[in-house]
């Protein structure tokens, strides 16, 4: 006999993507260059970069199996933005929505689309977002609640809603993002307050903060209700301006970064949100770069 299933019971599904990219940044000067994630975690060498060469920018997925860079510095702070195909072919840029920014930091939100939030713009700090629909467009301006800064970070938990955290005087409060992309009061920060660190998703519903500062290498583990817990000592080489995504549906990488001189190392972390020893770096070094899951 087949079980009976008591009805309204099913438990809600997520996509949970496989490979990843790393993206843009700054080598000494700006740089489009990508590098793929495997579903491994094993990196790939360096793709020719398409798009505006940029540092100071940031990515989330959307649509489910897709990803945006967006925003950044060229020589001036910029608004455009670059998607990201299913099987990580980079388009070209896509004219500006918005407020220009820098650092600003992104994470999905309800299953299929995406948040930027926050960054420095002209004349100061932002926490203004901009929403992404499931198609990659991005929205105009939406009034900022919360803590204006640049240099946060933010990743997905829960499945279905985001986090954004930490960033640049230092701060250490965190804003919460519902499934509708409604962006939260500021949280009372947890852990070492430090600008420039990098987030993202593992294991399905959590996520994890990691590095920044001048320079550190915590970390701290986001829960699937969205709760922050204390540092976890660091591993692997303490660092700031670095990126980080998702990959093999479960598991996330941080890679690249600046310790006072610009690296390519990554640190992969498990579906327990445990950060691994250094592997060494894959493509060019650099810094103040984006990433994002996709497929």
């Amino acid at each position: 006999m087949f079980p009976i299933i008591p009805a309204n019971t099913a438990a809600a599904s997520f996509p949970e993507n496989d490979e990843g990219i790393f993206g843009f940044g700054w080598t000494g000067s700006n740089t489009a260059a990508t590098n793929l994630v495997s579903n491994a975690g094993v990196v790939s060498s360096d793709t020719a970069g398409v798009g505006t060469g940029r540092h100071g920018c940031t990515a989330t997925q959307y649509g489910g199996d897709k990803g945006i860079f967006g925003f950044g510095h060229d020589g001036s702070k910029t608004a455009i933005t670059n998607l990201v195909s299913n099987t990580g072919v980079v388009a070209s840029d896509t004219a500006a929505v918005g407020n220009p920014a820098h650092y600003p930091s992104a994470c999905s939100y309800g299953g299929d689309k995406g948040i930027f939030g926050y960054g420095g713009i002209d004349g100061g700090v932002t926490a203004i977002t901009k929403l992404v629909s499931n198609t990659g467009v991005v929205s105009s301006d939406v009034t900022g609640v919360g803590t204006a800064r640049e240099g946060s970070a933010a990743c997905e938990y829960g499945g279905d809603k985001g986090i954004f955290g930490y960033g640049s005087n230092p701060f250490s409060m965190t804003n919460l993002v519902s499934n509708a992309g409604v962006v939260s009061s500021d949280v009372t920060g947890v852990g070492t307050a430090r600008g420039y660190p990098s987030a993202c998703s593992y294991g399905g519903d959590k996520g994890i903060f990691g590095y920044g500062g001048y320079y550190l290498s915590m970390s701290n583990l986001v829960s699937n209700a969205g709760v922050v817990a204390s540092d976890v000592t660091g591993v692997g080489t303490a660092r700031s301006y670095l990126a980080a995504c998702e990959y093999g549906g479960d598991k996330g990488i941080f890679g690249y970064g600046n310790t006072g001189s610009i690296v390519s190392m990554t640190n992969l972390v498990s579906n327990a949100g445990v950060v691994a020893s250094d592997v060494t770096g894959v493509g060019t070094a650099r810094r103040s770069l984006g990433a994002c899951s996709f497929n």
